[in-house]
């Protein structure tokens, strides 16, 4: 009743938006989703094998964000080494977008949430200042109530959103960073045994 229905709506679906961004970036930010052991490993025992083409079908067929930056990588190989190292390095900086750009809409709603309760804080301090202007006697603290509570409601649900908001994303965030820095590592390391290549094919 003290936030009325626009806070009520407005609150609700930031609540709503804001877990199922959650649930969607606790899938995309898993280890397995970003750096899967079993492409690790399967694709290093198709090198030893020296079964390039199947390496490259491996990483392809693999959605996951070492498995694109390996597929681009092998892509490029066939024109040398440093240029499959710029393409996977490419590919790499725009999954890694891709990842912060979904992220960010957790911050956005971190910033949007503690604004829309000031919004009502200074609309119900209006409320209850209008009282007073407009009453001729003394106004009853009952009269003030309405406007004083909407303003402190907005606030509280406001910042109740937000605080959790800005946290679990500073959390992914720090998480997918960690995840993307052992994907460089660990791509190059696997593709290291080529840095022999010159212009030459697989």
């Amino acid at each position: 009743e003290a936030l009325g229905i626009f806070y009520s709506i407005v609150f609700l679906a930031l609540s709503f938006t804001l877990v199922a961004l959650l649930v969607m970036n606790l899938l995309t930010a898993r280890r397995e989703s970003i750096l899967p052991v079993g492409l690790v490993e399967g694709f290093e025992a198709q090198l030893n094998e020296k079964q390039y083409q199947a390496a490259y079908e491996l990483a392809k067929q693999d959605e996951s964000f070492l498995g694109q930056v390996l597929s681009a990588g092998l892509a490029k190989l066939s024109t040398g080494y440093q240029p499959a190292i710029e393409a996977m390095q490419e590919v790499g900086e725009e999954e890694n977008m891709k990842l912060e750009h979904r992220l960010s809409y957790m911050a956005l709603i971190g910033t949007i949430s503690p604004m829309v309760g000031l919004l009502g804080t200074v609309q119900g301090m209006i409320a209850s200042f209008s009282v007073i202007a407009n009453s001729p006697t003394t106004p009853k603290p009952s009269e003030l109530a309405a406007g004083i509570s909407t303003a402190l409601f907005t606030t509280l649900v406001g910042l109740f959103i937000a605080i959790p908001a800005i946290a679990i994303y500073n959390i992914l965030r720090n998480r997918v960073a960690r995840l993307v820095l052992e994907v460089g590592i660990v791509s190059e390391g696997l593709m290291g045994r080529f840095s022999g290549v010159g212009g030459k094919k697989t």
